[in-house]
């Protein structure tokens, strides 16, 4: 069984960040959701990956490599533009053959990974099997309507009128039949080729689709506030661990991970937290949730509920709070401006003023 993961598209839902750097590897916990996922495929014994990359390609390629850290072997598939996840499927034609495959949307979290699905999958006799889960809003999502039996009978991608709260989850496992389909497909009304017109195919013509249901923790990482919520989740399960240079006058509660190079002075961290290695916390507090990546520095200034992402600098700002802060960005304290207010007042006013 082989892997392909999609790691191509523009990510406008994470702009400004993603107009320079790609979304799938935006850290959370100090690691890049698209690490994540090759763990989560090298777990399930699948080992042969392919991987769609885009625009940002370079980048995917020097922070992936060949996969063999994550115990993976990668072939890079070029897509020139994003037309739809059916079209990664077409594209990486050559590279699946015959074999069965699991695709994984490369910015897609699943806390406890995908082995108990594979597993399942490659024990039955089906054409396909979707993940889903349920979701406060279906709009935003490719929806499965199931029948009585709990069989799928229905996908729909982004309903103005959903028939479930069962979102498509960005994993699906397919048999090679799923080839044969993909090559009728048209472009839909956004002009994309849409999985789940394909899978929906499969269904029309009698093939088996079945279906499994995440009980655990799921996100598709696609805005600035499932990142943070990702990122929670995962600092929910970080063992503690102070590996750099932390003073007496410095205070550690809770799961906290200060990896080695880094510098802590005279500051208060609240974990669960994640302090990045080569950074440099000075007159700081770091609280809860918050995920600062290697190199930044903190000086004077309080962050919480946050992702910092490599060689920030943080300086004189009292409080920074569910914050996406760029890599080598700067935030400093704007100068002091003196306050003043003019007032023209009747007789028994009264007015309260800010300090």
């Amino acid at each position: 069984m082989k892997g392909l993961v999609l790691a191509g598209g523009s990510g406008t839902r994470l702009r400004p960040i993603t107009h320079t750097s790609a979304k799938q590897l935006v850290p959370v916990a100090n690691r890049p959701v698209l690490f994540y996922v090759l763990q989560s495929l090298a777990e399930a014994g699948i080992t042969e990956v392919g991987m769609i990359v885009g625009d940002t390609a370079a980048e995917i390629r020097d922070a992936v490599g060949d996969g063999s850290r994550f115990g993976v072997e990668i072939t890079y598939i070029r897509q020139d533009k994003p037309l739809g996840l059916a079209h990664g499927v077409l594209i990486a034609r050559e590279f699946l053959g015959d074999d069965d495959f699991a695709m994984y949307l490369g910015d897609n979290f699943i806390v406890d990974g995908i082995v108990p699905f594979v597993e399942e999958f490659r024990r039955e006799s089906v054409d396909a099997r979707i993940l889903l889960s349920k979701v406060a809003d279906p709009t935003a999502f490719g929806v499965a309507e199931l029948d009585e039996r709990g069989e799928v009978v229905g996908l729909v991608e982004k309903p103005e009128f959903p028939k479930s709260d069962l979102a498509l989850v960005g994993v699906y496992l397919f048999t090679a039949g799923i080839h044969e389909v993909i090559r009728t497909l048209t472009p839909s009304a956004r002009g994309e080729l849409e999985i789940t017109d394909a899978i929906q195919r499969l269904i029309d013509g009698g093939r088996r689709v079945r279906s499994s249901e995440i009980t655990g923790y799921w996100k598709d990482t696609g805005n600035v506030q499932d990142m943070l919520e990702v990122n929670r989740e995962v600092l929910e399960r970080v063992e503690p661990l102070v590996e750099g240079d932390v003073d007496e006058a410095s205070e550690i509660v809770g799961r906290v991970v200060v990896a080695p190079g880094a510098v802590v002075r005279n500051s208060r961290i609240i974990g669960p937290a994640v302090i990045g290695a080569g950074c440099e916390l000075t007159d700081a507090y770091i609280g809860p949730f918050t995920s600062v990546s290697d190199g930044c520095r903190v000086v004077r200034s309080e962050i919480e509920f946050s992702i910092v992402l490599p060689d920030a600098s943080i300086e004189g700002v009292s409080r920074l709070q569910a914050s996406l802060i760029g890599r080598r960005a700067v935030v400093t304290a704007a100068p002091r401006v003196p306050n003043s207010t003019r007032l023209v007042l009747g007789d028994h006013s009264s007015v309260q003023l800010p300090m």
